[in-house]
């Protein structure tokens, strides 16, 4: 497969675009997951869960944003609506992630699981679902990809 530069729309190209922003989403995946233990065995234990919670989502949207800088132009949107659409994908998949893994694999009722959103109660995990959508359009703005 080969991509066609002079023609960014076409349908290979766009076909491409999305198994790197998959890739790529599974890559801050991974990132997140490593956030998470990090959280549980060091912050935590170290300056407290609220606090450990607070800094671990300040290190997850510094890890998608980074990621998402470093890979942008690989994946290539052609224009901002194209970067749009990797962000809703990208929030899609995280929410189907961590409401699949809270509920199936943890067992977290739906209350445990929305707590985490509640920025009344010092939680600002509501945050990541926010950068994880804006980051490849705010990225590819940043690297010049489009105006």
């Amino acid at each position: 497969m080969t991509v066609v530069k002079d023609q960014p729309h076409s349908p290979l190209n766009f076909v491409v675009m999305w198994w790197k922003v998959l890739a790529i989403w599974l890559l801050c995946m991974v990132g997140a997951i490593a956030n998470g233990s990090l959280r549980q065995f060091v912050l935590n234990p170290a300056i407290g869960a609220a606090w450990g919670h607070v800094l671990s989502t300040f290190l997850l949207a510094i890890i998608i944003l980074g990621i998402t800088w470093a890979t942008i132009r690989w994946m290539g949107p052609a224009d901002a609506r194209q970067a749009w659409a990797m962000g809703t994908a990208w929030l899609l998949m995280t929410l189907v992630f961590e409401f699949g893994m809270g509920r199936f694999i943890s067992h977290l009722s739906w209350t445990e699981m929305f707590a985490d959103y509640n920025l009344l109660k010092g939680r600002v995990w509501v945050f990541i679902p926010i950068i994880t959508f804006m980051a490849p359009w705010w990225m590819a703005r940043m690297r010049g990809l489009f105006h």
